[in-house]
This record gives structure tokens, sequence and C-alpha cells, in this order.
């Protein structure tokens, strides 16, 4: 009885940091949807740019509420881009005095290269992901043996094929971290991973099918980004795994 009177204390004061720290979480993320909402014009005006290049120069709304709704999507889609660094820094600083030292290090590197790898495949999508895939598909408009077909995408529809671009190349680019990560808790080993080089190829090209049009060239944007990355990824686990021999090797003498 004593043991569960003195556990219950560090779990109480345990389950009150962690709503300190989702308060804080939560906080920043409805502040970033309150900020964005108001510039939720402006920035739905940038992620419609690609449609504009394309060629595309109306878009439409099918129902009354719809646009409004358009409206608080985007908004919470960059409030929570906003909100990321606040939400991934009280994450860390409720794990991190519960690791080690050295865990301390080897997590680090990982939590901020998250953003800079999910701004990365972002930025592909929208730059030259989208803009290709958008020429793809409205190069249907035309003369159809006397009857013209055109476009008229609406904005939710516009919306929810943006974003499932920008989030497919994001959380795309975040393989390197998490075959990191898999790789320094013991999951998986790095010749375990180099044998199934042939399967991660054939994995990226169906991520790719999925999450892109069926066109060419968008497929190949997104799988070849991939398979670059996880090599990059076997020759980054080589390095650290000769640097941690070297520390064994250095601690032993």
């Amino acid at each position: 009885m004593k043991d569960i009177d003195d556990s219950r204390a560090p779990l109480l004061e345990h389950l009150i940091e962690l709503r300190q720290r989702l308060l804080w979480s939560v906080a920043a993320l409805l502040l970033g949807f309150f900020v964005c909402f108001y510039f939720a014009r402006e920035i739905f005006s940038f992620l419609v740019q690609p449609l504009v290049a394309a060629g595309q120069g109306k878009i439409i709304y099918t129902q009354v509420f719809e646009a409004f709704f358009v409206q608080v999507k985007v908004a919470f889609f960059a409030a929570a881009m906003l909100a990321f660094p606040v939400i991934a820094s009280q994450l860390w600083q409720f794990v991190a005095p519960g690791l080690y030292r050295q865990e301390k290090r080897a997590l680090l590197p990982f939590l901020l290269a998250t953003p800079l790898l999910f701004c990365a495949g972002a930025a592909l999508a929208y730059y030259f992901a989208v803009p290709v895939a958008l020429r793809f598909l409205l190069g249907f408009q035309g003369d159809l043996g006397g009857i013209q077909q055109e476009a008229l995408p609406a904005v939710g529809n516009y919306l929810s094929f943006i974003m499932q671009f920008v989030m497919a190349f994001g959380i795309a680019f975040l393989t390197p971290v998490l075959l990191m990560l898999m790789e320094r808790a013991g999951v998986v080993t790095r010749s375990q991973l180099v044998g199934a080089r042939r399967y991660m190829i054939v994995v990226a090209f169906i991520i790719a099918a999925v999450f892109t049009p069926p066109d060419v060239v968008s497929q190949l944007m997104l799988a070849i980004p991939l398979i670059l990355l996880y090599e990059m990824t076997l020759v980054a686990i080589w390095f650290t795994e000769k640097r941690r021999k070297r520390a064994i090797v250095a601690v032993e003498d």
C-alpha cells in the first residue's frame, strides 16, 4: 500500500504536466486558427495560384455554405502548420526529462529535421507536382463533337485536391525520420532495410499511384524522391552505425 501511495504523486504530477502541455498546444492551434482565418482569403489565393497558372480563370462553389467552410479548412490547415513548432516543443519538453542524455542527443536532430523535411515535400508538391497534374487534368477541356467540355472546379474539391498533394508529399518526405527512429529503437537494422530495397521501390510507386493523378510524370515526381530519400537514409544509418561503433571502442579502451 505504501508503494502505491509513493507512486501516486509522480503519476499525478505527470498527468498535470501533460494537461498543461496539451493546453499550450491547443492554445497555439486556436491562436493560429483565428489569425489564419482572418487571412483565409489571402492564403487560399496563394493555394489557387497553380490553378491560375494552368490557365483556369474561374472557380465556383455549388452550395451556399461551401465557400465559408473552405475558409475554415484553409485556416485550420495553415494553423496546424504554424502551431507545429509549438506542439513539437511541448511534446519534447514532456518527453525529454525521461530520456538519458545520449537519447536526447539522438532524438533532437530528428525533431528538428521533421518540419524542414515536411516543408521540402510540400514545396515540391506546390511548385512542381500540382502544376504538372493540373496541366494534365485540365487538358481534357475542348470540343467533343459539337459540345464544349469546360472545367469548372469547385472551391471545396480544389482545396481537397491541393491539400492531398501537399500532405502526401510532406508526409512522404518524413520517411528518413521514421526509418532512422525505427533503427535507433532496434525495430529494424540497416541490413534489413538494404534487403527490403526492391520492395521499397514497389511501395514508392504504389504510394505515388494512390496520391497522384494517373499521369506518369506526377507519379514519378513522388516515387523518385521517395526512393532517393530511402537511399539517403541507408547512407545516414551507415554513418551513425560507424560513429556508435567508434564510441563503443573508445569506451572499452
